[in-house]
């Protein structure tokens, strides 16, 4: 009789892995969840500080986000979103309408993140083409961004990782020097810092905005890159050089937000409104897939005509605007607006950041602990004063992502950056037991 875990390699290929690696790490088949914590069929728990990818907002079987899917499932679980509507989607539109940045005021519903940022680009590429713009087919870029894998995505990304196999499928962006603070190539510290780095935009936007629809960011905090964050001053100044050039800008802030930078959005740290922002990951708690693209109302107004005009928005998906997943991000606002989750998750991201230069400030491989609301990285480097980067191929991240998982703590580093992205209820007492266990393996990996 084959295992659970045989069972499961038999027929399913997971994402973003080797799956060969899979022959030493078998899958962890989960059973239950509750709060910050995974249980598997055999009983283990495992403290999951990185949200299941960053998604799990309000914690696992969330009471108020359960209650009010189950009550919905009741009602309607799913109607085409083309000209059919449901109170879910509507109450959504109209509380978010009242949240996000000023003068972003049209949302429209897709099922991932992914799809939010390809429905951004083609509604910005859209937007050039119906208002006079046709010379404005490319986008600009961060190096080292991620925004999603599917192709347009990949394309306005910059993450080899992910993007090298699929270059002659992709499209031809314009990729943009992304400020590095920890290795600053101006020789400037966090404290000393003016943005030196946004020349290297300034220079792009000088030889190629002619030619862009838009540029697109993560707004202050690069994911994917080994959460590298980057000043507000920067997105000010991007705003007004988007202004300068007539570039929209478009914020992904798929990871950053519903709280994961210490506000709502991360735009509201720097004082600005993108032209189209993308919402995903949280805006459901991490419960159900869909994502939604948010755009000024000019943006609105250029699609908006006869239909023999051909300037519809042809872009659709399946379960957009579904009503189940319309019922969790519904719970999530309340959640979030009852319990005061945002005052006390930065209360609570004092208390970490202090906690994790106590305990890892000092160590001969930690380079920098960098944070950001209750975000916290802590980047191993085999020479402290040098900066030097441990050798890629020696996988020491994903070591001490086997480690910390023998002792029950799910941390899956961006390679050699180990970080918390936790549920932003999470208690003290397990983040305490987050930064144990991660030091437990760190000790296990760097001394062998």
């Amino acid at each position: 009789m084959p295992t659970i875990e045989e069972r499961d390699l038999r027929h399913i290929w997971h994402p973003c892995a080797q799956m060969k690696d899979y022959e030493e790490l078998l899958p962890m088949v989960i059973d239950h969840a509750k709060g910050a914590w995974l249980y598997d069929v055999h009983g283990k728990a495992y403290l999951d500080i990185v949200s299941s990818w960053w998604a799990n907002l309000l914690g696992h079987a969330n009471e108020k986000i359960n209650a009010r899917i189950k009550a919905q499932l009741d009602r309607l679980e799913h109607v085409i979103f083309a000209n059919f509507s449901h109170r879910p989607a509507i109450e959504l539109a109209e509380r978010l309408a009242a949240l996000v940045p000023a003068g972003l005021t049209k949302f429209h519903f897709n099922d991932n993140g992914s799809s939010a940022v390809e429905a951004a680009l083609k509604m910005a590429f859209q937007y050039c083409q119906q208002t006079g713009r046709t010379k404005k087919t490319r986008f600009l870029c961060l190096s080292e961004g991620y925004h999603g894998e599917t192709i347009g995505a990949l394309s306005v990304g910059s993450m080899d990782l992910f993007a090298e196999m699929y270059k002659p499928m992709m499209m031809d962006n314009i990729h943009v020097e992304a400020p590095d603070c920890y290795r600053c190539p101006f020789q400037k510290t966090r404290e000393t810092c003016s943005c030196e780095c946004f020349s290297y935009a300034e220079k792009a936007f000088s030889e190629h905005a002619e030619e862009c629809a838009a540029m697109i960011v993560e707004p202050l905090l690069q994911g994917s890159a080994g959460m590298r964050i980057y000043p507000e001053l920067y997105l000010k100044k991007l705003r007004a050089l988007c202004d300068e050039h007539d570039v929209l800008l478009i914020a992904d802030e798929i990871a950053t937000g519903f709280g994961r930078t210490g506000r709502l959005f991360a735009t509201e740290r720097a004082g600005i409104t993108s032209d189209i922002m993308c919402l995903s990951k949280g805006l459901t708690g991490g419960y159900m897939p869909m994502s939604i693209t948010v755009v000024k109302e000019k943006i609105y107004d250029a699609f908006y005509a006869d239909w023999s005009e051909g300037k519809a928005f042809m872009h659709s998906h399946t379960y957009a605007g579904n009503p189940l997943g319309c019922a969790a991000a519904l719970a999530v606002l309340d959640i979030l607006d009852e319990e005061n989750v945002l005052e006390k998750a930065e209360e609570t991201a004092l208390w970490l950041t202090a906690r994790m230069e106590e305990v890892f400030g000092a160590h001969r491989n930690v380079g920098e602990i960098r944070h950001i609301g209750l975000i916290h990285a802590a980047e191993l480097v085999e020479d402290k004063r040098e900066k030097r980067p441990f050798d890629a191929s020696r996988r020491l991240g994903y070591a001490i992502y086997r480690a910390a998982l023998r002792s029950g703590l799910l941390l899956r580093p961006l390679g050699d950056v180990l970080y918390f992205n936790p549920p932003l209820n999470i208690e003290k007492e397990e983040l305490d037991t987050a930064i144990c266990r991660m030091k437990q393996a760190m000790d296990e990996v760097l001394e062998a």
